[in-house]
This record gives structure tokens, sequence and C-alpha cells, in this order.
């Protein structure tokens, strides 16, 4: 029990650190918070004669703090709501609304609410359907880097006589 009592600032900075490095090694963003609060108590325990046991309560208390900071606040703002990096089967059923209508001899441009592997905005076709700008359309398949694309008021026709 008496090595409790020889905690120097300097061995918060040490430990906070080498928590720091493993965090290198860990992409957790665990070790982070604890490296943190090690740094930060080595920094009072410098500046203010506190005991042994407070500097490890403290160090508890800041760790808690910072890792309900991060799950609960920091992490949530950090989640990718595109779909970049996945297959282009992804696509299939997405709805977006046309701002450049697609003719018989040039596409058309189709425009997302949120980013589709990578990209707010393609060139689509239909297969034959008139779709105005300003029309709400559902993504049926993908040719090359084209989107075909379906009116959504004819698919729920279509879905509404299968149902009879």
């Amino acid at each position: 029990m008496e090595i409790l009592w020889m905690i120097e600032p300097w061995h918060w900075l040490v430990l906070g650190f080498l928590l720091l490095i493993v965090e290198m090694f860990v992409p957790t963003f665990a070790s982070l918070w604890f490296g943190a609060a090690a740094i930060i108590v080595a920094a009072l325990s410098w500046l203010l004669p506190i005991s042994v046991s407070v500097q490890i309560i403290v160090w508890l208390v800041l760790s808690a703090v910072f890792l309900v900071a991060w799950f609960k606040f920091i992490k949530p703002l950090s989640v990718d709501r595109t779909k970049a990096g996945l297959g282009g089967s992804v696509i299939v059923g997405e709805v977006g609304m046309i701002i450049v209508s697609p003719q018989l001899d040039k596409a058309g441009t189709v425009r997302f609410s949120v980013p589709i592997v990578g990209a707010a905005e393609w060139m689509c076709r239909t297969r034959g359907e008139q779709v105005a700008i300003g029309d709400r359309v559902v993504v049926t398949d993908i040719v090359g880097n084209e989107l075909i694309v379906s009116s959504t008021k004819a698919q729920a026709a279509m879905h509404k006589s299968m149902q009879v």
C-alpha cells in the first residue's frame, strides 16, 4: 500500500500518454478518454496538493464523464449517413426528386435528400415513362452509371393493381 502514496504527477502524465498511444492501435476511443483524464489529473496534482485517493477518484469520475459524453453526444454526430462504399444494390428502392427531366436521347438528373453511394445527384433514365421536374421517383434498376427510375405514383398504382 505504500506504493500508492508515492504517486507523482508525472506518473499520471506517463499513464495518460501511454493510454493515448494505445488508442492509436485500438480505434475504439475508449483508452483516449482514460488517457485524457489521467493527463488532467496530472495537471491537477501538480497544481494542487491532493491525496492519492482523491486523484484516483477524480480520474475515475473524469473517465466516466468523458465516456458518457462521447457515447451520448459526440459519437452520434459522427455517424455517416451516406451509403458511400456500399454496393450499387443499396440504391434500388431509394426515393429521390427529378431536377432535370430525362428525355429519350439524354439522361436526366435525380437528387436524393441524403447522398447515396457518395453522391446526392445521379444521372437517370426511365423505361419510356414521362417524369417532370419535381416528381418523386423511386430507383428500380442500375444500368452502368445511370439509374433507372419510375414515378412513385406509377409504383403506387402498380402495387394497388397487384393487390386487387
